[in-house]
């Protein structure tokens, strides 16, 4: 089987690079900081599908994830979850929250609608974050 990334997270991610295991995407929405890993292994839904290695490999690179989000926005609160509700392949959200965000103190799933980067600025941001992704 071949990896395929999913419809929906391609139409609402702009993509960042690669890590050993998962893409990194980042969610085309400017009012939140948020990056969407997905590991590229066909076929897998729940984080129990994981062997233990690439569940291994898969907490490291979102501890990377964390971390580029920290230096990259600093936000207050860095939140992290796998939900897939919707869209089930395995996808793993890291999201910088800031006190002063639209949906704070509550989840931004389902928050308002969503507003795209301007192209210059997703640009700019995706080079930012490729850089430091690199550098982790």
């Amino acid at each position: 089987m071949t990896f395929k990334l999913d419809s929906r997270l391609e139409a609402d991610t702009l993509p960042v690079g690669d890590l050993a295991l998962s893409s990194v995407l980042l969610l085309n929405d400017a009012r939140f900081p948020w990056f969407v890993l997905v590991p590229r292994i066909e076929g897998v839904s729940e984080l129990t599908d994981l062997s233990d290695e690439q569940s291994a490999q898969l907490m490291q690179e979102i501890r990377i994830a964390t971390r580029v989000m920290l230096e990259l926005s600093k936000p207050d609160k860095v939140n992290v979850g796998a939900l897939g509700n919707i869209v089930t392949q395995l996808h793993v959200h890291v999201i910088g929250r800031f006190r002063s965000d639209p949906a704070w103190p509550g989840p931004v799933w389902g928050h308002g609608t969503r507003t795209s980067y301007p192209d210059h600025a997703a640009t700019a941001l995706i080079e930012r974050a490729a850089t430091l992704f690199t550098a982790a």
